[in-house]
């Protein structure tokens, strides 16, 4: 079972996607995450949207693959200039299963506070009392606050 979720974030703007339930039994896995202009026609942008396990503290345009927490990462620029394409980078760690709650935000890097759309589309797997315990469990341990 596929289940998406589509939003229009603002600039420094970082969005709860609710998953989480009482037992953790529904695993999900990200396989696809697309990015796109609010106005791709007639502004610049510079976006980098990320997708967390845990809430941010802060918002930013820094990508670092080595962070346990960091589940996919998008970056999309474009120009309002007709003789430049553009170009946008997804990358994905689709092997990651959680069961809690993720955030995607997004940081336009621009200089002018433009909006960007998300689509992104979970695999749902049920999840066995064991492997619902060990992604709790590792959420917890990255992540001290989701146990409080």
């Amino acid at each position: 079972m596929i289940k998406t979720f589509r939003g229009l974030l603002l600039d420094d703007e970082q969005e709860k996607i609710r998953l989480s339930t009482k037992k953790g039994k529904i695993g999900y896995k990200i396989k696809l995450f697309e990015l796109m202009p609010n106005n791709g026609a007639a502004h610049k942008n510079e976006s980098t949207v990320k997708v967390y396990k845990v809430e941010q503290t802060s918002v930013d345009s820094t990508v670092d693959f080595s962070d346990g927490n960091l589940l996919a990462a998008g970056y999309l620029e474009n120009r309002d200039n007709d003789a430049y394409m553009g170009g946008m980078i997804i990358t994905i760690f689709d092997q990651e299963i959680f069961n809690q709650d993720i955030y995607i935000t997004h940081k336009d890097d621009g200089g002018e506070n433009r909006k960007i759309n998300y689509y992104l589309e979970l695999e749902v797997m049920p999840l066995t009392d064991n492997a619902a315990v060990v992604s709790t469990l590792r959420d917890i341990r990255l992540n001290p606050q989701v146990g409080a």
